[in-house]
């Protein structure tokens, strides 16, 4: 396997957000995985306060032009923190110079039938950020609901096959998780049917259920 095969994410975590402190996140990242560059680097909450985010995200602007990155996003940012990150994009360009703010290329959030999220999907869409779904399945805890069972049932694939289908549908990258050899191969195995529009729509619910932290609500002080 070459370089050019591998795609390496990584992520700063809120402690570390700051101009000096995301600079020694990414060095350390680069140096840990013995990478010459990372392929996507991700703000992983928006905690820190506004300061915090604007210099973090100035960090990820430079690693980019020095070539150390070569993507750079959010993790769990609410639209009010996408918001404010535009602001600082187009302080930085004004700062910085053109260009100089950076690109969000990446919004990474849980999103599934029961947390759907639409409002930062449509953020995203609109502004051409790529929607990285993770929990797509939503840990298991749903296996056996009735519209996600007959869908299963109706095109002979397991219910995670049909979650799967229903991000790539959406327009989303999913990130199912597992550690099984043949989950595994399931998961990836779903280009043999497709979901019609209605079923999209039928499986999506109006639930706010998240099944891990939930961010994207926090305040822009906190």
């Amino acid at each position: 396997m070459t370089r050019s095969e591998i795609f390496f994410t990584s992520k700063i975590p809120p402690q570390k957000f700051g101009y000096a402190s995301t600079r020694e996140q990414i060095a350390k990242t680069l140096s840990e995985s013995g990478l010459d560059y990372v392929d996507l680097i991700l703000l992983h909450a928006p905690y820190g306060g506004s300061a915090k985010r604007k210099e973090a995200w100035r960090a990820l602007v430079e690693a980019v032009e020095e070539g150390k990155v070569r993507s750079i996003g959010v993790s769990n940012y609410g639209v009010h923190h996408l918001d404010e990150l535009e602001k600082h994009i187009a302080e930085l360009e004004a700062e910085r110079g053109p260009g100089g703010g950076g690109v969000l290329s990446v919004g990474q959030y849980e999103i599934h039938p029961w947390c759907a999220r639409e409002d930062i999907a449509s953020w995203c869409k609109s502004r051409g950020v790529a929607v990285q779904a993770y929990s797509p399945l939503v840990r298991g805890e749903r296996w056996g609901e009735p519209v996600l069972k007959k869908l299963a049932d109706k095109y002979g694939v397991s219910e995670a096959q049909v979650l799967i289908r229903w991000s790539l549908q959406k327009g989303y990258i999913p990130l199912p998780k597992s550690v099984t050899p043949v989950r595994i191969r399931d998961n990836a195995n779903v280009y043999g049917f497709a979901l019609t529009a209605e079923e999209v729509a039928e499986l999506q619910t109006d639930e706010y259920a998240p099944v891990c932290w939930d961010p994207n609500r926090s305040s822009l002080d906190n």
